[in-house]
């Protein structure tokens, strides 16, 4: 559930409330319980990773393609290891 942010037209008062997207926006005020609550606009607090639409969101320049800047191969797969599910027999 995402978290809303609301300010208080008549008294300033801000105000966190988790809700659910389809929940009705609130409207009364818990410091001067005035029904002048109005939502804010701000951005989320987390940023999602890995392969994806959003990997290149909030990048620049030579960060754009993080998920290819690992290369070199692993020492697992370059040792002849057993990760593949088969172990040849040396």
């Amino acid at each position: 559930m995402p978290i809303y942010e609301y300010q208080c037209q008549a008294c300033g008062h801000e105000h966190e409330a988790l809700q659910k997207m389809d929940a009705e926006p609130l409207l009364h005020c818990p410091a001067c319980s005035r029904p002048e609550l109005m939502k804010k606009i701000s951005a989320a607090g987390f940023r999602l990773k890995g392969g994806g639409w959003y990997e290149t969101d909030f990048k620049s320049g030579a960060k754009k393609n993080i998920a290819n800047e690992s290369s070199a191969p692993t020492p697992a797969a370059t040792a002849g290891s057993c990760a593949g599910g088969g172990c040849a027999a040396k």
